[in-house]
């Protein structure tokens, strides 16, 4: 028998919390492949796993050179007295974390499913046939596929890394730099992380970056729920690995619901 659409819309949508806890939810209904289909899942480990240590060098590199970089980015402070130095220097590092996190996060996602992308993609295959109305096979070639990926990823770093410069920024505005802005931060990386995640529903479509945006934000609480809890388990190396191809299945959910809604309230209004 054919399974339910988890995809269909409810008749009335939950507030904002509900919505949250909804995106949560759908993610971790990605894990449900695991006990579908684990050999696939398993082989979406190990582009993961190679991305993960070239990304774990780097944070490790940065972390070493920190301090260097902090001391770089405010030579004004070098004739400060304490504890006034010390103070915007470590507003300063707050600040690097936050634009580190947002940025990694994402180039973490991203370069993932480059090098994975043919597992990704069959991943993305069966739970679009699984749940039913799956659109065509695009039949492009790998290298055509690879361009794709490679363009939709330039794409949104083109829009990641002016917030991240702003949230640098705002990390030197006392208390609001050491509080808000790492929260913020991992906001922007889970809504970053949900439009590249679902960029596979989207493109087999033939939706644009912009039609993702807009889908998606139309439920924004849902995204980020799905995309921020995504965010916080991929700051663990050990669940980043085994949580990317959950992630690609529940974005595909996250995505064909948000179309699904979509769909309704237009026809509703026609």
């Amino acid at each position: 028998m054919k399974p339910a659409d988890s995809t269909a819309p409810t008749a009335q949508q939950p507030g904002v919390v509900g919505s949250f806890l909804e995106g949560i939810g759908i993610l971790f209904g990605g894990f449900r492949l695991w006990g579908t289909s684990p050999k696939r899942m398993l082989l979406g480990m190990i582009p993961a796993a190679i991305v993960g240590v070239v990304f774990i060098a780097l944070l490790v590199v940065l972390g070493v050179n920190a301090a260097t970089i902090v001391d770089w980015a405010t030579p004004f402070a070098d004739t400060w007295d304490e504890p006034y130095r010390s103070s915007i220097r470590v507003a300063a590092a707050v600040a690097l974390v936050a634009v580190a996190v947002v940025v990694m996060l994402y180039a973490y996602a991203a370069a993932t499913l480059l090098v994975g992308d043919p597992f990704y993609e069959r991943i993305w295959a069966d739970v679009e046939r699984t749940l039913g109305d799956a659109p065509p096979e695009s039949g492009e070639s790998a290298w055509r596929g690879l361009l794709t990926g490679v363009t939709r990823a330039l794409g949104l770093l083109l829009l990641t890394i002016p917030t991240a410069a702003v949230l640098f920024l705002l990390g030197f505005v006392p208390v609001i730099g050491q509080t808000v802005v790492p929260v913020l931060g991992l906001a922007v990386s889970g809504w970053f992380l949900a439009l590249e995640l679902t960029g596979y529903a989207f493109d087999a479509r033939g939706l644009s970056l912009r039609d993702r945006r807009r889908t998606l934000a139309r439920r924004r609480a849902r995204t980020l729920g799905f995309g921020m809890t995504v965010a916080v388990l991929f700051l663990v190396p050990v669940l980043s690995v085994l949580v990317m191809p959950a992630a690609v299945s529940g974005a595909t959910v996250l995505a064909r619901r948000s179309l699904t809604e979509q769909a309704g309230t237009l026809s509703a209004r026609a």
